[in-house]
């Protein structure tokens, strides 16, 4: 009967230390290979070179790696970089480097699929198939930080977690994640890099305040209208606007941190000064700002992106009540890499 091999990555230090002293070896290899596993991202046991080829060998017979590995780079016209990312299973998922002169920006995903169903977004349409592990939303930040390197001559600065997936109905994973991130041990980029995006989940972002997280919080919105919210993301009819500006009332309350509002503005849907105005109140509550998103069609026609005029009338009342705004063009629209477009097309 074949055994099945546990992946060495889901151990924590402290568990790998245990595990060299019931092999009667010593303590201290624990953090080597933890530090081969979370610092140098060594894919192989045979990698790690400060460790015997008879200690490596009795690490292969007990574990396994399952690291990801890039099926496929796309690169755009723009300089935006996708990766179809395959994982131990054989299922797949979608990552971005955002390249600017200043920064490099990674945008990973945290789910096969997405738990949620706004009706704008392509990977809404393949339902989730599963969470990804830790070391799965680890692997992509290390593969697209090699890549930035390579290409652009910079390591990576910045990560948003705007990819495949709800990041909230992954909490635990995504949060195992960062922290290996942004150890010392692990990647150590500073969690103020980090932005977490989630379409609201009230309970989560509680958790997130309760759990004194350093990064920070994006709310993709659209509407701060329910009826017209629940209409465009249905999921709002469980997860109301009174329950979403309560959480981040209580998130403010904590943790003192600037809220980002993700928004995008289509033809005959949010583009009214009703809608503006709506807007303007969910926002007054706590210092935020407005992400005006390009919009970026998914084939079906429902949505079409405003014309500039509304755009403008949103810029122009949002400033007038003291509200920070930016429009914010995709990037990588040729290669399906911008919001709301990956659904592993290549």
């Amino acid at each position: 009967m074949e055994i099945i091999k546990k992946d060495i990555r889901a151990l924590s230090k402290e568990q790998l230390r245990e595990f060299f002293v019931a092999q009667g070896d010593q303590e201290f290899r624990g953090n080597q290979v933890y530090e081969w596993l979370w610092n140098k991202g060594a894919h192989k046991f045979e990698d790690m070179t400060n460790i015997s080829k008879q200690t490596r060998q009795m690490l292969e017979d007990h574990f396994v790696i399952n690291h990801i590995e890039v099926d496929q780079m796309q690169r755009s016209n723009d300089g935006t970089i996708k990766n179809a990312v395959r994982l131990h299973d054989g299922l797949i998922v979608e990552s971005v480097l955002i390249p600017t002169k200043k920064r490099t920006t990674a945008c990973v995903s945290s789910q096969v699929g997405c738990s949620l169903d706004c009706k704008f977004c392509a990977t809404s349409r393949l339902k989730r198939m599963r969470n990804l592990n830790p070391d799965e939303i680890f692997d992509q930040v290390v593969a697209i930080d090699k890549e930035s390197r390579l290409y652009f001559n910079k390591p990576l600065t910045n990560i948003v977690f705007m990819g495949m997936g709800e990041p909230l109905m992954n909490y635990n994973n995504v949060l195992k994640a960062i922290d290996k991130i942004t150890s010392p041990e692990g990647l150590g980029m500073s969690p103020k890099r980090i932005v977490v995006s989630t379409s609201g989940v009230p309970k989560m972002i509680k958790k997130m305040a309760d759990d004194d997280v350093k990064f920070g919080l994006a709310v993709s919105l659209h509407s701060a209208i329910d009826d017209v919210r629940t209409s465009i993301m249905p999921f709002n009819a469980t997860f109301p606007l009174a329950d979403l500006r309560e959480a981040l009332e209580y998130w403010y309350a904590k943790t003192k941190n600037l809220i980002t509002y993700e928004y995008v503005v289509w033809d005959g849907i949010n583009d009214s000064k009703k809608d503006v105005e709506a807007l303007i109140q969910f926002c007054k509550f706590a210092p935020s700002k407005v992400n005006l998103i390009e919009y970026n069609p998914i084939d079906d026609g429902q949505f079409q992106q405003a014309d500039n005029a509304a755009l403008d009338m949103y810029i122009s009342m949002l400033e007038a009540n003291n509200i920070t705004v930016t429009v914010r063009r995709s990037r990588g629209k040729d290669i399906d890499a911008a919001c709301g477009q990956l659904a592993n097309k290549s």
